[in-house]
């Protein structure tokens, strides 16, 4: 055993002839009797008390122990006495992600899991303390969608907690531990009136983002990050490769798209000869800020849409001073869902409407996983009855125009 028990109430001494004689100690009948020692693997000791008449329980603890040593499943029982406010304090200064998402991380745990899991010591939660924390979430009104990204941050902790060594397993991931689920709810793109009645209410100096939105799904930040060198309009590509993107909420730096993916995606006629026409209204100014971080390094780009004073649009108040007031103007529908982002729904439902692929669409939309676009799309796909229906109805309303039909299947064959 790499350990011992230590016997706090007797000592061995050499009695008169020199044998061994168990005797009384000062702490005799005071506190716990025994202590099981051991050395941890950082070299320091490490000990467990047991009661009178509980040695064969600290033989077992330390038996355990020692197999745990052994096996690569030793946990510092100290260590899990850590709060969970202190390690996710720790867990935070750790964090590599950009400076954006670590933000809204920290607020998330700060506002809604440290007030009622901080003070409790990571090695004593169980899921019944995570489910009664769900219900008390729920208590709170907050969105689904806001609740599940929560939990998915605090499950997140835990995770790393597990790999710190500090708990054995993440109780979040219980059986009886039930994420918050999203309500079940879908999209509805605009129509094409709606989107050129947004167009025409717009500022002319932002009339041309409906464009690139609805045109090329780019994101608000992107748009807002869009460079005229991005933009090759004899080819017939937009490079997706930068976004602005607030610190603090306020603060303005450059930083790649939403999951540092940068890519590629065709620029419609349409929409090139829209950016050319804007050029020549408000000519692209150069903007310097620092990348990714409030003090990175400075990056300048020769941005299309800029604000009255020449500065990159600030996301917040683009949205109450334009974005918004403009949208109750045209008696467009509200909430969150009728952003910007609603550019990105309508060019989704226009490629599926054109039997562009998942894939494809996955790719222009800048989506880390084409099974997301398809979860979110998927209502908006044509259905094997509508295709029918409409190469039926190409050929028989108008046979002469159609490359469908008999004789083109004759001449393929």
């Amino acid at each position: 055993m790499a350990g011992h028990i230590q016997d706090r109430w007797y000592k061995t001494i050499s009695g008169p002839d020199g044998k061994p004689v168990k005797v009384k100690t000062d702490r005799h009948g005071v506190g716990l009797r025994y202590r099981a020692r051991y050395i941890g693997p950082d070299g320091t000791e490490k000990s467990q008390s047991f009661a009178d008449k509980q040695k064969r329980r600290a033989e077992a603890w330390l038996t355990n122990i020692e197999a745990d040593l052994s096996q690569g499943r030793y946990l510092d029982p100290a260590a899990g006495a850590v709060t969970f406010a202190r390690y996710v304090e720790d867990w935070l200064r750790a964090q590599t992600t950009d400076p954006v998402t670590r933000e809204a991380v920290e607020i998330r745990l700060r506002l809604h899991a440290i007030p009622y899991l901080g003070d409790r010591p990571m090695a004593s939660f169980r899921p019944s303390h995570l489910r009664l924390w769900l219900r008390q979430l729920e208590s709170t009104g907050r969105a689904a969608s806001y609740r599940l990204s929560i939990f998915a941050n605090v499950s997140a902790v835990f995770t790393a907690a597990v790999e710190d060594r500090i708990i054995p397993e993440n109780p979040c991931r219980a059986r009886s531990v039930r994420a918050p689920r999203l309500n079940p709810r879908k999209i509805k793109p605009w129509t094409s009136a709606q989107l050129m009645a947004m167009r025409r209410a717009l500022p002319d100096r932002f009339r041309e983002m409906i464009d690139v939105g609805a045109g090329c799904g780019m994101r608000q930040g992107e748009i807002f990050g869009l460079a005229v060198e991005d933009v090759d309009f004899l080819g017939g590509v937009v490079r997706v490769v930068r976004q602005v993107k607030l610190i603090n909420g306020s603060r303005p730096v450059f930083a790649p798209p939403k999951g540092g993916k940068e890519r590629h995606v065709p620029l419609p006629e349409s929409v090139g000869f829209a950016l050319a026409e804007h050029i020549t209204r408000h000519a692209p100014i150069e903007i310097t800020l620092p990348w990714k971080t409030l003090d990175g390094p400075p990056v300048t780009a020769t941005l299309i849409f800029y604000s009255d004073q020449g500065r990159a649009l600030n996301r917040n108040r683009f949205n109450e001073k334009v974005w918004q007031p403009t949208l109750r103007d045209v008696g467009g529908p509200s909430g969150r869902e009728n952003g910007m982002h609603a550019l990105r729904h309508f060019y989704a439902s226009v490629l599926l409407d054109a039997g562009e692929s998942i894939k494809a669409l996955s790719e222009y939309l800048g989506h880390h996983d084409p099974s997301f676009t398809l979860r979110t799309y998927t209502h908006l796909m044509p259905t094997s009855e509508t295709r029918t229906r409409a190469a039926v109805d190409r050929v028989l309303k108008d046979p002469g125009a159609a490359n469908d039909g008999p004789t083109t299947a004759h001449e393929s064959g």
